[in-house]
């Protein structure tokens, strides 16, 4: 009996027909997604690539605040340039690298510790209590005040002359005399900190109770029943399924702590010892009126946050690939 099965034709595979149909309506897929981005793609380009092409150029220019258009082009000049023995521009200048360190400072220390109390403060909304609405709707107040209100606000209570965190520190006996929280350079880096820490972690405790709340419940109930401490258990379930939320929390954060202005300015304005990036570019285009200075900075800014992100999604796919194997 002769079969009627091609058996040159590997199981599963699909005819050429079916696998047009699929190609093709891959394709309009691909057609249709491309439409509806690009409204959004010329908006962006306009909005966001004009200006940071326009950076880029001026950053090459001796362009000033009062005449942009008579612009001449300097080369490097103002990134780094070497005359009559001593070197110049935004890469020889202490004060810019002061702010460098100033920000790395602020964005790892800031986003640590946002990343600590935000889970805690999701695995505590994700426990059942009474009220736990209630608390849920009050965590996220702080997140909800816009950056500059909450700055202004703690600048007048952090003041060492008619602040209350003063007040209250002396009336329970913690300090003798009042502290310049935002004006000593000592503390005013922590101040900073401590504001924009009270400012966000609603922002990181939203994302990793959303995670926890899509945890499987089954894995909970079986440690309970094996006895497992309930520390052990975070270690080695909760927190590695947490893992990518908090992954883009921290990215999100980590991005806003390279490029933070507000806070910082509003409190301690252009103090060296909190001098950020962004400070630095805006005192250099507007205080100094020195366009193309100003633009070097920012164009640096953008590179070493744009560096920093693709090293930070780079190490952490590698970490979460490493994981799932």
């Amino acid at each position: 009996m002769t079969s009627t099965v091609n058996d040159s034709a590997p199981t599963g595979a699909r005819s050429p027909a079916r696998q047009y149909r699929s190609t093709k309506v891959r394709r309009q897929r691909v057609r249709a997604a491309w439409t509806f981005l690009a409204p959004m793609l010329v908006v962006l380009a306009l909005v966001a690539g004009w200006p940071l092409v326009r950076t880029f150029y001026f950053s090459f220019t001796d362009a000033s605040l009062s005449d942009t258009a008579g612009a001449v082009f300097i080369g490097l000049e103002n990134y780094l340039v070497y005359d009559s023995g001593q070197w110049y521009g935004v890469l020889a200048d202490p004060v810019w690298w002061g702010s460098v360190w100033n920000t790395a400072y602020f964005a790892v220390v800031s986003v640590s510790l946002e990343v600590v109390f935000g889970v805690i403060v999701a695995l505590i909304l994700n426990a059942e209590f009474k009220g736990r609405t209630l608390v849920r709707a009050a965590v996220l107040i702080p997140w909800a005040i816009p950056t500059i209100v909450s700055a202004q606000m703690w600048a007048w209570m952090l003041n060492d002359q008619f602040g209350i965190i003063n007040e209250l520190l002396m009336a329970l006996g913690i300090i003798s005399s009042p502290i310049a929280w935002t004006a000593d350079a000592s503390y005013s880096m922590w101040a900073v900190i401590m504001v924009d820490v009270w400012k966000t972690t609603p922002f990181v405790a939203l994302l990793a109770l959303a995670a926890l709340q899509m945890l499987p419940k089954d894995c909970y109930e079986a440690a309970e029943v094996d006895g497992i401490h309930p520390v052990r258990v975070f270690f080695k379930v909760t927190l590695p399924l947490i893992t990518p939320a908090l992954m883009v929390a921290v990215i999100f954060r980590l991005l806003d702590a390279l490029r933070v202005f507000d806070v910082i300015y509003v409190l301690t304005s252009n103090s060296t010892s909190t001098m950020s990036m962004s400070i630095y570019a805006r005192q250099q285009l507007v205080e100094f009126q020195d366009v193309g200075y100003g633009s070097a900075a920012s164009t640096l800014l953008f590179l070493i946050i744009a560096l920093a992100t693709i090293a930070y999604l780079y190490l952490g796919r590698n970490r979460l690939q490493l994981g799932g194997e």
